[in-house]
């Protein structure tokens, strides 16, 4: 094993294992640091909802990017970012704090949530139930009228071409085109030798080509598929909208259970019924938890600092998760007068607890009001 190998390996385990040795790993580390966090504002351009995000440079990297992104939808997008020190003129009107849960737990409660700061999302295959049957009756129903006609097959692929094809064709594509500068990803070197040698490199054909793929990593010990690496052919969005998408989960699905598989690990995401990726997950019916490895351990605690309608917009359009006090995950719908809740956010699905239902004026009480601002829908 040259050095280059074991370094990426090691890298691989500390980003993503979730053994004693790893998670022990963190915690020395976060003491060593002794609690030191990144604070950094982001602005508008007319200055409507500052957003504050304090943590470790990569829970901050996790989170402000799609608090950012569900902003600028409304108020428009970013334009700078200062860090907390620059920033001169007190708290944002929404701050978020990633930080431990025994830290978060001792933060004040009053105009606050405390949020996981990561989902995991995971589909048992025992039980007997079939795979599809997990999948909701509309797109079931779709996926079986699409198959035959447009002769959906799944393809095991082994060759590094295959991973090259992949990786350059797929996966890097489609991260450009949907994050831009805020994409994340397995480094190539890592994604090769720590996932795809040993784990799965599935394509979707259609008609013959292929034009969707995901790289697993399986973890026999726990008989677990893990879906790490995914993308669709030049990261076209067309093949989302034509099916192939939801296509290609049942397909790694079925193939797991034929495999047996015990669990397929669809990812995580943020604690969020507005992310996209869980409200296309749900759709499957998986197990919602806390995440195995270091991210359990975090929270984000989400506070509400300064009233205004962009505020409103931006809680009633983004029901988060919280962590309740007994410890549940419960979805969260805000409202006022003026605002229902969004509950057109479908948030049923395995390990998540009824939802809580909260007047933004009760919740609000009390603080302070920001200068007026232009209103409009936050979709």
């Amino acid at each position: 094993m040259t050095l280059s190998v074991l370094w990426d390996g090691l890298g691989y385990r500390w980003r993503n294992g979730d053994g004693r040795v790893v998670l022990g790993a963190h915690r020395a580390v976060g003491a060593l640091r002794g609690g030191r966090l990144t604070g950094v504002v982001s602005h508008t351009a007319e200055g409507e909802l500052s957003v504050g995000c304090r943590g470790s440079a990569e829970s901050v990297g996790l989170t402000l990017p799609f608090l950012e992104e569900r902003r600028a939808v409304h108020v428009g997008p970013a334009v700078r970012r200062t860090t907390a020190a620059e920033g001169g003129a007190g708290l944002p009107d929404l701050l978020v704090v990633a930080c431990t849960a025994a830290r978060a737990r001792r933060l004040p409660s009053r105009h606050a949530l405390l949020l996981p700061l990561r989902l995991s999302l995971q589909v048992p295959l025992g039980g007997g139930t079939p795979p599809l049957e997990r999948v909701s009756a509309k797109d079931r129903g779709y996926y079986r009228r699409q198959r035959t006609r447009r002769s959906w097959t799944l393809e095991r692929a082994t060759s590094t071409a295959d991973f090259d094809f992949f990786y350059d064709r797929m996966h890097r594509p489609t991260m450009d085109h949907r994050h831009g500068a805020a994409a994340r990803s397995e480094p190539r070197r890592s994604a090769y030798s720590c996932i795809f040698r040993g784990g799965a490199l599935l394509f979707l054909r259609e008609s013959g080509t292929r034009v969707a793929g995901m790289l697993c990593k399986w973890e026999p010990a726990r008989r677990k598929l893990v879906i790490r690496l995914a993308g669709v052919l030049d990261g076209d969005t067309a093949h989302y909208r034509s099916g192939v998408w939801m296509a290609l989960y049942i397909e790694v699905l079925d193939w797991a259970a034929r495999h047996r598989a015990d669990i397929v690990d669809l990812g995580g995401c943020e604690p969020f019924l507005s992310k996209g990726t869980f409200q296309f997950k749900r759709k499957i019916h998986p197990e919602v938890s806390l995440p195995a490895n270091h991210w359990g351990g975090q929270r984000v605690w989400l506070r509400a600092c300064r009233d205004s309608a962009p505020l409103r917009d931006f809680l009633v359009s983004n029901p988060p998760v919280c962590v309740d006090g007994r410890g549940r995950l419960r979805p969260v719908y805000f409202h006022d007068h003026g605002r229902p809740p969004r509950t057109g956010l479908r948030w049923r699905t395995p390990g998540l607890a009824e939802p809580l239902f909260v007047d933004l004026d009760q919740f609000l009480a009390g603080m302070p009001t920001a200068r007026p601002a232009r209103r409009g829908e936050f979709r």
